[in-house]
């Protein structure tokens, strides 16, 4: 890395937002992360106590509005923002999806990406080489049944990157989106074993039942989303704005 970036990610201190925390600041940039999960930030500032950590909730437009600028000011600018933050939502078939609910996982899914993003625009914009990297889903280009704010959701990260892409482009700025598929660790062993109980199969026949759905037979590891992260940040990938990468062992049904 030729000079030091400035980088800020929402929701970083946990899964694959504390892994890009972890890869940018190994590699020697100057890092920033907010996250709702105080205790999640207190161990992240023990593991890398030169990260800027700052509790907020991005669903809550009057902390972002707080927060956002305040941890700018601390990195001394920006360089590139990782809009890492999502909920899930409701698991249930569409007339069943609460209002409320719908409206919860839009305003952190795509309210929270577009808050922080309109904020560090004006920083972005003083940057030699300004990169913003959506987090999208395989649920982005593919549909998740039973989870259809979700995927709504993630449709719209894709949508509001080509935007950017547009619209920064004169700028130098960069805007892409990684679409993860299943990611290896905890959260997925608890998807299988929740598969297993409900269904009466071995936690192994639901694994080999997800991986049905994919031409690569292994989750994606998380250090594997941070490593194309970094790189979509990188003077390597200078001309690769606008895209949705999938990174997802070849998913072709996202259940």
């Amino acid at each position: 890395m030729a000079r030091m970036q400035r980088v800020l990610i929402t929701a970083g201190a946990s899964g694959i937002g504390r892994e890009i925390a972890r890869a940018f600041s190994a590699a020697g940039a100057k890092v920033a992360v907010v996250d709702i999960d105080a205790a999640a930030l207190a161990t992240l500032q023990t593991e890398l106590p030169a990260v800027i950590a700052e509790g907020c909730d991005l669903g809550e437009l009057g902390q972002i509005e707080a927060v956002v600028p305040r941890v700018i000011e601390a990195l001394g600018g920006l360089d590139v923002l990782v809009n890492n933050g999502g909920i899930a939502g409701q698991t249930a078939p569409v007339e069943q999806v609460s209002p409320a609910e719908w409206d919860r996982v839009m305003r952190v899914n795509l309210g929270g990406t577009f808050n922080v993003t309109r904020l560090a625009i004006p920083h972005l914009k003083k940057s030699p080489a300004g990169s913003i990297i959506n987090m999208s889903s395989a649920a982005g280009r593919l549909g998740y049944p039973q989870r259809s704010a979700y995927a709504a959701s993630k449709w719209g990260v894709i949508g509001f990157t080509k935007t950017l892409s547009m619209e920064l482009g004169a700028f130098g700025i960069r805007a892409n989106a990684i679409l993860p598929g299943p990611v290896a660790g905890p959260r997925m062993e608890r998807v299988l074993e929740g598969r297993a109980s409900a269904s009466g199969r071995s936690i192994e026949q639901e694994r080999a039942g997800a991986f049905a759905n994919q031409s690569l037979k292994a989750f994606t590891e998380a250090s594997e989303i941070a490593a194309l992260a970094l790189f979509l940040a990188s003077d390597a990938a200078r001309t690769i704005s606008g895209q949705a990468i999938s990174i997802d062992g070849d998913l072709h049904r996202s259940v």
